[in-house]
């Protein structure tokens, strides 16, 4: 007995059959924007490096979080730009600091409608551009990082921060940050860990919009991690989680879908993407020469990043695309 031949095009032979057996759906509910507020300017400013984002003021803030909330983007990261910096990063953990003050604004604006997600690192803070207070040989002081850490999470969950995420790939930053939030009586703030988070060169942009030079042309790859490894991160996702946080995170994305892939297929908790400055600027630089249509590569990208198994994605895409799918 034979038996017909199977045709696989059948099912993609219309837009509407293509939706119906869609595998992979991709919504506003998926992303996070991440949004930058600089101290002491009275306009946004744009950032060069990534076309259509900006440094922005508190009201335009508060303006961009009301869009981004009437269009279904569920939740915003925020990322500071001090007017001043020192040698430990204190403006992070400053009560009057540019986050905690934009914390108090936003949560006053919009209540439950948004969480608010901060960025905890130093970077943005520190004189050097290190993400921790360095010792005496000019390399990051892990333990002592570790106590401002604390003190900066106390300071933005007390600011109104529904989540904080550790970036600086400090060995036991989750478990410190916990044990802070606890003893504070913040138990109901989460932690999204910058879990596997990669010395990459695609982060240039990000470090235009917050103003951010490492002291001395050096280098976060004795922090970071490296390329070459998975194995590794894997690790590092499990420690996190052991640790206490409630997501893990993987940066950038597009590099490294395999270990979205491997996470999912070992851990049940969220898992987040970010998609990076770098990812993002090189869609635009493409688009605007003509090259691609940067409208449909943006949705593939973040498409694939879903298709790889994160449930959330952090895209300075989020707004643009966010409007595409509620055309």
């Amino acid at each position: 007995m034979s038996f017909p031949q199977r045709r696989l095009r059948r099912l993609r032979r219309t837009p509407a059959l293509r939706r119906l057996v869609a595998e992979t759906r991709l919504s506003p509910d998926d992303f996070i924007a991440p949004l930058f507020v600089r101290e002491g300017i009275t306009e946004p400013q744009p950032i060069a490096s990534i076309p259509g984002i900006v440094q922005h003021t508190l009201g335009s803030l508060r303006a961009e979080v009301a869009d981004l909330v009437g269009l279904g983007v569920p939740g915003v990261i925020l990322f500071g730009v001090p007017e001043t910096k020192d040698e430990v990063g204190s403006g992070a953990w400053d009560p009057n600091g540019i986050v905690q003050v934009a914390l108090r604004e936003l949560r006053d604006t919009f209540g439950d409608r948004v969480v608010l997600i901060t960025d905890l690192c130093l970077d943005e803070y520190t004189s050097h551009g290190h993400c921790g207070v360095l010792d005496g040989r000019g390399s990051v002081d892990n333990d002592a990082t570790l106590d401002l850490y604390a003190k900066v999470a106390l300071a933005q969950a007390a600011a109104g921060a529904d989540m904080v995420a550790p970036s600086g790939m400090m060995d036991g930053a989750v478990a410190a940050i916990r044990g802070a939030l606890d003893g504070g009586n913040f138990l109901e703030t989460a932690i999204m860990g910058y879990s596997a988070k990669y010395a990459s060169a695609l982060y240039g942009p990000f470090r235009d919009a917050v103003d951010v030079t490492i002291e001395g042309g050096g280098d976060r790859k004795g922090y970071q991690q490296d390329p070459a490894n998975a194995r590794e991160s894997l690790e590092e996702i499990r420690q996190d989680l052991f640790e206490g946080a409630d997501i893990v995170m993987v940066k950038p994305a597009m590099s490294y879908l395999d270990i979205i892939a491997r996470a999912r297929q070992e851990v049940d908790v969220p898992i987040a993407a970010y998609h990076v400055s770098g990812e993002y600027a090189m869609v635009k630089a493409a688009a605007e020469r003509g090259w691609i249509d940067g409208d449909a590569v943006a949705i593939e990208h973040l498409t694939s990043i879903r298709r790889a198994g994160a449930d959330m994605i952090l895209t300075y895409f989020a707004r643009e695309v966010a409007e595409l799918l509620n055309d």
